[in-house]
């Protein structure tokens, strides 16, 4: 089989965000950045175990960006990938992200396309889908399990509103990973020094037009201090949970 895995660069969950003084771009400096956790915890992995299972096969990352995301890549292929492609872009939105995956997938005859439910900043959960229709191919969102027997069909597990929904599938397809697809895998020292050598393509972004672009973020409002009442003024409690929280 020929898997293709779309992984992208995050801050880290602890980093204070900061946008800079138009408001339209994250403030840079000082974070830290890493590989998104559902790309590499749950797309990647399983996409491993599939590749190390009897049918074997070959496993790709791609990523679109600047060369600032090489670390990043590198680290999948420190997993285990096999190699690796970064399109050298600077996207201003998720439909641009997935015309250029789709435009590389389109040569590789990939049999599985896989790609975290939605990265830790932005939480659009948008490329997955925009990919398939680039495509035209089946799209299965949030798969908590994934199995194949011959490499044609999959049976993929889903979290719904109150149960659990089991779709069967053909390949080709794409599918958007949800925690319980696997298990995190930290890369140890032999894969470290293996990813030095496995090859990292940059290939030149395909022409595009953005049709959207970000003109400015805010933060949320800051959270008010914690008020303390003491316990014989029931009537100011009463007061502050109606008029301000607005919880009876």
């Amino acid at each position: 089989m020929k898997l293709l895995v779309c992984v992208s660069k995050t801050p880290d969950t602890t980093t204070k965000i900061v946008f800079n003084a138009a408001g339209n771009e994250l403030d840079t400096n000082g974070v830290q950045y890493i590989m998104n956790p559902y790309d590499e915890w749950y797309a990647l992995v399983r996409a491993l175990e599939l590749k190390e299972s009897p049918l074997g096969g070959s496993v790709t990352i791609i990523n679109v960006g600047p060369d600032a995301n090489d670390a990043i890549i590198r680290k999948g292929l420190a997993i285990g990938a096999d190699e690796a492609v970064r399109i050298n872009a600077d996207p201003k939105s998720a439909l641009n992200v997935a015309f250029q995956i789709a435009e590389y997938a389109k040569q590789g005859n990939f049999d599985m396309i896989l790609l975290g439910k939605e990265t830790i900043d932005y939480n659009g959960s948008e490329i997955g889908a925009m990919v398939a229709e680039f495509l035209d191919l089946p799209f299965i969102s949030y798969a908590s399990k994934l199995d194949t027997a011959d490499g044609k069909t999959a049976t993929i597990q889903r979290d719904i509103e109150g149960g659990i929904e089991v779709v069967e599938v053909a390949t080709p397809f794409v599918l958007s990973a949800a925690k319980g697809l696997a298990e995190q895998r930290i890369p140890n020292m032999k894969g470290i020094m293996m990813a030095k050598s496995k090859p990292l393509n940059v290939l030149a972004p395909a022409p595009f037009d953005e049709l959207s672009v970000p003109v400015h973020y805010d933060l949320p409002p800051a959270k008010a201090s914690v008020r303390m009442i003491a316990p014989e003024n029931m009537e100011e409690l009463v007061r502050l949970l109606h008029e301000e929280a607005k919880v009876i």
